[in-house]
This record gives C-alpha cells, structure tokens and sequence, in this order.
C-alpha cells in the first residue's frame, strides 16, 4: 500500500501566499526608497545648501526609528500587529510627503524623522508577523525573501531615481514612493488583521519609550554638537553618555559588552549595519567628488550591491543548517571588513593622488556586501531562535533597535568627523571610511562570541530577558 505524504510546505504555499507578497511588497517598496534617497542625496544637499546636514539627512531615521521599532514592539505584544502597522504606515507617508515638500535641509531632516518612525515600526510588525505565522523552517527562507525584495529596487531604483531627479526633480523621488506605500498597505493589512490579540498580553513598562526617545534624541544632539567646540564638545560628550544610558535597557543584558549567545547576535546586527550603512552614505557621494562620476553612473554601485546581497542571502539561506548561525555570523563580519577596509585604502590612495578606476572602490564595496548578505539575515533567525512567545516583541525590537541606532550613531560620528576634517585641511572620506574599518572590526568580535551551548542559551535568554525588563522599569 502506498501511503501518501502531504506537500511540502513552501513561502508561497495556499497558507502562507498572501502574507509573504505582502512582506515582500513591504520591504520592496522600503528597499526603493534606501536604494534612491541614497542615489540623489548629494544632489539634494547642494539644492538645499546643506551639506553640513548630510549625515544628518541619513543618520535620522535610523536614529527615530529606534522609538518606533521600540513603540510597535510594545503595541505588537499588547494587542498583535494590525493598529501598529496601520499607523506606521501613516506615519512613514506623512514622511515622503514632508520630504518631497521640503524648502531647506532642516525642513528634509524633520521629514526623514517622520519616515524613521514609520520604517522603524513598520520592520518590527514584520518581523512579528514572521514568528506568528511561518514554522521555524521556512522563517530562514523568508528572510531570504527580504533579501530578494531588494533586487529589482537595487536594479532600477539608482537610475530610476537619478532620471527622475534630471527630469521632474529629486522631490518626485519621495512623492512617487507613496503609490508604492498604498500598494502594500492593501497587500499586508488583511493579513495583519486575521491575526488575533495575544492570549496573554505583555506589559512593557512604558519607561521603555522614554528610554528610546532619550537615546534617540542623544545621537542626532551628538551629530549636531560634534562638530562644535569647548563647551559645547562637552555637551556632545554627554549625550554620548546618553546615547548608552539611553540604549541599556532597550537591549538584553549584556549586549554593550558583548557578552555570549544572543547579546553577542544583537551586536553583531548592530556593528554590521554601523560599518556598512557608514561606508554606504558616503559611496555615492566619494564617487561624484573624488572620481567624477553623475548621480546615475554612482547609483550603478547600488544597483550591484542590491543584488550580490541577495545572492549572497539566498546562498545562505540555502545552506541552511550545514552552517551554523555562528559560523555564518563570523564569515559575513570578516568579509564586510575586509571590503571595507579595501574601500579605506582606495579613498585614501585616490586622495594622495593615485590613479584608480572608479570600479576599484565599488568592487570593495560589492564585496562587502557579500558579507552582509550572509550574516545579516542569519542574525534575524538566531535571534528568533532564541525567542518565545513572551518575549518575541521584545527581541525583535532589540534586534531593530541594535541595528538602526548602531547605523544612526556611526553616521552621527562619521558627520563629527567630516566636518573635523574638512577644518583640519584634510580629505574627510579617507577619515570617515578609517571610522568604518574600525567598526566592522568590533562586529568581527562580535560574532566569534556570538556562540552559546544551547542549554546556556536558553536558560540564559530568560535571564537576560527578565533582567531587561527590570531594567526598561527602572
């Protein structure tokens, strides 16, 4: 007698069909908008006169999106996923609109507020949504998904984003994205509505907001202060100080001193996205100024990244657990070392008069996103791993928040250094891609510590957790 098996359960499976296009439509549309406001950037700090607010421009929606990511965890936990999304996705609107309305720099970095704290909850609504409704086998595959998302916005979003800026204008670039916004609002809102309150609802401290807004407000103060002098270079040493005060109880315990097993995953996420996002920023911008490439030839190093990472997700993906999370974590950090440190060189030697392609640096850059293709997916399913239903919320806001605030405080200091620089007669990106290596070294250790012995790890993921939730109380 043949006994039949049931099909093999797949992201596009009658079940889980209409979430994962909605996900993927939700970073797709995400991912457009990182792959052009990147490419047009430095076209619109000289419209604008602002280019002592560049990394600003950048640094703030990670920077906002940590109170967002920390808002939607709380409101996720306490009521499920559909008033959050609903609302992020209003907010990050409001957002492109502010953007695309904007008459000066200051006027750009209020909207870019308004869209990090859209993206930033938004994110974190996803990734609930993952551990919901997909088993743990297919959740690898899904953040591969994420990945792919970004191939067709990294294949047309840099050209299309620099045709539009030559033709209309750069502030089509943000208005445009709105359809996009609708388009995945009617995809995902079913799905986020068929999922019910929690049976047991959790109760974070609302002092968890506060302390998101504290570290939020701490690293834009950095950026701003920074670039000061005397007493105001001790007042952007004390929100530095925020910034960890402010951090410490948004993470699980000993996730600043890279203690083993899920504090060292988080880190990890959030040194990768410090040291890439960092390089990133700048890429566009060193190509134009140092190589004299347009907006649209620069934007082609975007495009190529796009779709390496995803390559290199899939890759991982697939490999599934022939290799380790921890192994996965430790390649991927040593990889974006060593592409960012080849970016470092070039810049550097292009400053001291060498003659170098411009495909040089973005062969660095690409390779550096084979590394983040990697790890940066794994960290997400380790850190789900690692995670029950109580403290679901919670870890994925940890692991946003490592991520965003680690890019936002980078790109923060990376502005303090520019400007340092440009004051002390020097060329600032061989400065500000010294401070990227430096970071991804940081990420290196990270990951080796990454490791845990499951029974340590689990026992120690309710310690940490109870420890963090006393902490976000006190």
């Amino acid at each position: 007698m043949t006994v039949s098996t049931p099909p093999r359960e797949r992201l596009l499976s009658p079940a889980y069909a209409a979430t994962t296009i909605g996900l993927f439509a939700l970073i797709a549309f995400a991912a457009f908008e990182a792959m052009a406001v990147t490419t047009v950037m430095p076209t619109i700090a000289r419209d604008l006169d602002g280019f002592d607010e560049y990394a600003l421009a950048f640094a703030a929606p990670f920077a906002s999106g940590v109170v967002g990511m920390v808002a939607a965890g709380m409101w996720s936990d306490r009521s499920g996923p559909l008033r959050p999304m609903v609302v992020s996705l209003a907010v990050f609107s409001l957002g492109m609109v502010v953007c695309g309305t904007a008459p000066t720099m200051e006027v750009l970095v209020l909207g870019r507020v308004l869209q990090g704290l859209g993206s930033g909850a938004m994110v974190v609504v996803a990734y609930v949504l993952v551990g919901l409704i997909y088993p743990p086998r297919l959740q690898p595959a899904v953040f591969a998904a994420f990945a792919a998302a970004w191939v067709l916005p990294a294949l047309f979003g840099p050209a299309l984003a620099a045709l539009v800026a030559d033709t209309v204008g750069w502030r089509w670039v943000f208005l445009g994205i709105l359809v996009l916004v609708a388009v995945a609002a009617a995809l995902i809102t079913p799905t986020a509505r068929s999922q019910p309150a929690p049976a047991e609802p959790t109760r974070t401290p609302p002092s968890r907001l506060g302390w998101a807004v504290l570290a939020a407000g701490a690293v834009l103060s950095l950026e701003l202060l920074g670039s000061g002098s005397g007493p105001v270079l001790v007042a952007a040493a004390l929100a530095l100080v925020l910034v960890v005060v402010g951090l410490r109880p948004l993470l699980p315990a000993g996730t600043l001193l890279l203690a083993r097993g899920l504090p060292s995953v988080i880190a990890t996420r959030g040194l990768l996205a410090a040291a890439f996002f960092c390089a990133e920023a700048y890429i566009v911008f060193v190509l134009q100024e140092r190589w004299g490439l347009t907006p649209a030839q620069a934007g082609i190093a975007l495009t190529c990244v796009g779709v390496v990472w995803a390559a290199s997700s899939q890759a991982s993906s697939r490999l599934g657990e022939r290799v380790s999370h921890e192994t996965a974590l430790r390649f991927g950090t040593t990889v974006v070392l060593v592409g960012v440190a080849g970016i470092a060189l070039l810049v550097w030697l292009r400053a001291e008069g060498a003659d170098l392609p411009a495909t040089a640096p973005v062969a660095a850059y690409v390779l550096a996103s084979v590394g983040m293709g990697f790890a940066y997916p794994r960290t997400s399913v380790a850190m789900l791993a690692a995670t029950t239903d109580a403290d679901r919320g919670f870890n994925a806001s940890a692991l946003q928040v490592a991520d965003s605030l680690g890019a936002a405080l980078a790109l923060s200091i990376s502005g303090i250094a520019y400007a340092s620089a440009e004051r002390a007669g020097l060329d600032p990106f061989p400065v500000v891609y010294a401070l990227a290596v430096g970071i991804a070294v940081i990420g290196v250790v990270a990951a080796v510590r990454a490791a845990a012995t499951p029974s340590a790890s689990h026992v120690g993921q309710r310690r940490r957790s109870a420890a963090s939730t006393r902490a976000g109380g006190a």
